[in-house]
């Protein structure tokens, strides 16, 4: 567990960034946005107890408690603690993500075990949406973007026009590396050019301190890196693990989650075949190969 506590950031009025150091596996961001009758909260947290601390946080900015949930996707970092909030807030997300949380249901538990998730009820989302949809809270426009197939298969943008804020859930890891396995490399390239289009100057990303547009960029270097290497790894026959191991990760080994580079490349190989983008892999082949990157140790929960 990290000694680093949750932080509130307020990059404008009425708009709050909840950050979770060290960002790492389960360390995600939130944030909430508020005209002080009503409040909107963007993804919960990993945990029960983690939920709770984002429970008191909202309480302590002085604003009501939430009566939506956008969740960004479905994975359980940013959803397991919907439950903590509803039944009084209903839960909004992309048509996917609540068809990918209910198949997902206990699967952060499974995979980490030995982690106190305390006590998770499955919530997922009450209403969906398609393409894009817009919520009104006093004077501020929340609109909700699906940006196609990236991180996962039910990504949603929360971007905020007047106040140039957007929150980019895992589409953006702030110095931490990205994590395709559930989605596809060419859907994120999309999505950063999405993400570019909006004109955002306040960056909250899924993980790590706030940023800004220079993140796409960052973002954008790496998922090329990734394609020139399955590209070359696939032309000599190598595996994904193969290819992974001998890569010079350069710029990018300063980044958490290092490890991630052979997920991301089993899902450009996967591209490379021509499966559809956010086609299955074999996750537990993926999380084999992470923890081999690993030096052999499973990857380890944060929260």
């Amino acid at each position: 567990m990290t000694a680093e506590e949750p932080y509130l950031v307020q990059p404008a009025s009425g708009v709050y960034a909840y950050v979770q150091p060290d960002g790492g596996w389960c360390l995600n961001n939130a944030g909430f946005v508020s005209d002080g009758g009503r409040t909107l909260l963007i993804d919960t947290a990993a945990t029960e107890r983690r939920a709770l601390a984002l429970r008191e946080a909202v309480v302590s900015a002085g604003v009501p408690l939430p009566r939506t949930v956008v969740n960004t996707h479905h994975h359980g970092d940013h959803t397991y603690g919907n439950g903590v909030f509803a039944p009084e807030a209903l839960v909004l997300a992309h048509d996917n993500a609540r068809t990918e949380q209910l198949a997902a249901g206990h699967q952060l538990e499974m995979i980490w075990p030995a982690t106190d998730f305390g006590a998770i009820e499955i919530t997922p989302p009450d209403l969906t949406y398609n393409d894009r949809t817009t919520l009104h809270l006093g004077g501020t426009e929340v609109q909700v973007i699906h940006p196609g197939v990236a991180h996962t298969t039910g990504d949603s943008i929360v971007f905020l026009p007047r106040q140039r804020i957007v929150f980019t859930g895992d589409l953006v890891f702030a110095e931490g590396t990205p994590f395709l396995a559930m989605g596809s490399l060419a859907g994120s390239l999309r999505a950063l050019e999405l993400l570019r289009s909006l004109g955002a100057e306040t960056v909250v990303p899924g993980h790590g301190p706030l940023t800004d547009p220079s993140a796409y960029e960052a973002t954008e270097r790496y998922l090329q890196y990734v394609a020139e290497l399955a590209r070359e790894g696939r032309a000599k026959g190598l595996t994904p693990l193969e290819v992974a191991r001998e890569a010079d990760l350069g710029e990018f080994g300063a980044w958490r989650e290092s490890e991630r580079l052979v997920a991301n490349l089993h899902r450009a190989y996967a591209e490379l075949a021509g499966e559809p983008e956010g086609a299955p892999l074999n996750i537990l082949a993926v999380l084999q190969d992470m923890t081999v990157m690993n030096g052999g140790t499973p990857i380890l929960c944060h929260a």
